[in-house]
């Protein structure tokens, strides 16, 4: 008889927002015995959430899922320092509540949004009490970090490829976001291994509940966390020349972040009209938003890392069947123009993100619904939420 229990082993769970929730939730329901491993909610502000106690372990509950917890040290939105210290106490903390828990599961799976020493815990199962081990990796490492802006030297260098060939050489199954990780894990393993493209889905997958009216006659909306990688100040300096021929336009920014002071302050400088800071909208209230926009945003910074990466609003934004605007470089925008999605704008080029911007503003209607129906094409075709948790299932448990 199959063995079908599994811890999972990840920095980020319920109450924060992705994919891993709807997992757990699959496995759950479909007579999984799951429990889940992570630390006290904090993501994207760097701080506990209300209701949370940051204690070093409590243990809570998610519709029946076992959540043991672990500190956080917040703040490490604004610090490298204080991002680094929380990598170390995530693995030292996650080994010890690991030790004691982990022998009893069959499988080990690490849900690797960021530090992929988040996988270390897990590695830990698979030596001491040969646990299966699965990694899904959302981010690659070492190009994740010099593209937060760590400076590559020899040290770091050893230290990070040491630790990638550590982690997806004792893993037994791999799977990733992005179709483009896989040649570069390939490159760390001692021996050839099955790497699994499994793409996420939408978090949100409801539809509008009540009608919202945003400002302009022709909305773009960007939606999600708020960041220096969001590259949102040159797509701002570029709005601002497109908006002068089309002052009916208005540009949306639902979230927050570590970023959204100075974008705030960039616009008061440059005296840029028609930007609407919202702040951060609770998810259900999200699909109103979108339904309520013209146009849907997804911006990153220029480093080759994000050319082959999706990042999850993409699927979300799909889902919403909109028309997308891509500012960055890489596979999104290959989507975008192979499926006729949007239009797509070099992530430096702000000349070319104003041009892009009064092209969309000069679509009529029938050519933007046009665009609506090619996302739901590309949604059930590579991004659909069923087909992806059961080709998660099978790599875990088969």
């Amino acid at each position: 008889m199959q063995d079908k229990s599994v811890l999972i082993i990840g920095e980020a769970f319920f109450p924060e927002e992705f994919v891993i929730n709807d997992l757990a939730r699959y496995w759950k329901k479909n007579g999984y015995t799951v429990e889940v491993l992570t630390r006290t909610p904090s993501y994207p502000v760097g701080e506990v959430f209300s209701g949370y106690k940051n204690k070093i372990y409590q243990k809570t509950y998610y519709q029946n899922i076992p959540i043991h917890r672990i500190p956080v040290i917040e703040g490490y939105q604004k610090s490298k320092i204080i991002k680094i210290l929380n990598y170390i106490s995530f693995v030292f903390f996650a080994s010890i509540v690991a030790l004691f828990i982990g022998r009893k599961f069959s499988k080990i799976f690490v849900y690797q949004t960021g530090p992929l020493t988040v996988a270390l815990p897990g590695v830990l199962l698979k030596k001491l009490f040969n646990k299966n081990l699965t990694i899904w990796t959302q981010d690659l490492w070492p190009d994740t970090v010099y593209a937060y802006g760590f400076k590559p030297n020899i040290f770091l260098d050893l230290v990070l490829d040491n630790l990638v060939k550590l982690v997806y050489n004792s893993s037994d199954k791999i799977a990733v976001s992005c179709k483009g990780f896989a040649p570069k894990i390939n490159s760390y393993l001692k021996s050839k291994k099955k790497i699994s493209w499994v793409p996420n889905w939408s978090i949100i997958n409801e539809p509008a509940t009540k009608e919202i009216k945003l400002p302009g006659r022709i909305n773009f909306t960007f939606a999600g966390n708020i960041g220096k990688v969001q590259n949102l100040e040159n797509v701002l300096l570029g709005f601002n020349i497109a908006v002068k021929e089309f002052p009916e336009a208005y540009l949306n920014i639902v979230g927050s972040g570590s970023s959204l002071n100075d974008l705030k302050s960039l616009v008061d400088k440059e005296g840029i009209p028609n930007v609407n800071f919202t702040g951060r909208k609770p998810l259900i209230e999200m699909p109103n938003y979108f339904e309520a926009s013209d146009v849907l945003l997804i911006s990153l910074v220029d480093v080759p890392i994000y050319e082959i990466m999706i990042p999850s609003k993409f699927q979300t934004y799909l889902q919403y069947k909109k028309p997308i605007f891509a500012v960055m470089k890489g596979e999104v925008p290959d989507l975008i123009r192979e499926y006729e999605l949007g239009l797509s704008a070099d992530s430096n080029d702000i000349n070319m993100i104003a041009a892009q911007f009064k092209e969309m503003m000069s679509l009529s209607k029938i050519e933007l619904e046009a665009m609506s129906i090619s996302a739901q094409k590309l949604l059930s075709h590579s991004f659909d939420r069923y087909k992806n948790l059961k080709k998660l299932s099978q790599i875990t448990f088969d």
